[in-house]
């Protein structure tokens, strides 16, 4: 009795050893999983500048990935594609936007309504899906005010100097007149004064 239970033992020690090496076997060669990286959360850009949204995506099928910008501005679906198939960018980025096959894109020519956070969803064909979140602030250049101050400065500097060559002119040409008013007004007390001699 015992060598029979020792030896049914044995047997399902067998059977169950084998099971698991077919359910190890069976999960490995199923489809389905998708994971992603994101190396940078948290990205600081100047406005005009170009940004990378950088990820790394693996999966056994293919995927579908798809982008959304979130702001106080509301939701705006960015681009969305499937690897190999189709790209479908919303007209709003139509020319702002580089999509890179591990599921980065760039985005171009920022702005400060571009600040926000920006939502990257990798669905595998098998209905597996992951997601990732890169937050991104924009800010102003400051030199660029400078530049708008420097440029206004020159241009009153330009219209004052406008003026004052105005004034001078208009001086000049005041005293030239004055200048033939006491001429005339001199040649004309000559005169009279000839002819009261004349008379005398």
């Amino acid at each position: 009795l015992m060598r029979a239970l020792r030896g049914c033992r044995g047997r399902g020690a067998v059977v169950g050893t084998v099971t698991l090496c077919l359910a190890a076997g069976w999960a490995l060669h199923t489809p389905g999983g998708v994971s992603l990286v994101v190396p940078q959360h948290n990205i600081n850009a100047t406005v005009a500048q170009n940004i990378l949204l950088s990820v790394e995506y693996s999966c056994r099928g293919v995927a579908t990935v798809e982008w959304k910008h979130v702001s106080s501005w509301g939701t705006t679906k960015i681009v969305e594609w499937k690897s190999g198939n189709y790209i479908n960018i919303s007209t709003m980025y139509k020319d702002r936007v580089t999509t890179f096959e591990n599921g980065s894109i760039e985005l171009l020519n920022v702005g400060m309504r571009d600040a926000g956070y920006y939502f990257v969803t990798v669905t595998e064909e098998y209905g597996t899906n992951t997601y990732g979140t890169i937050i991104v602030n924009v800010y102003e250049i400051i030199y660029e005010d400078l530049h708008f101050v420097a440029v206004l400065f020159a241009f009153l500097a330009a219209v004052a100097a406008i003026l004052i060559c105005f004034m001078w002119l208009c001086n000049k040409s005041l005293h030239l007149f004055q200048k033939k008013t006491t001429h005339k007004l001199t040649a004309s007390t000559t005169e009279e004064i000839e002819l009261e001699t004349i008379e005398c």
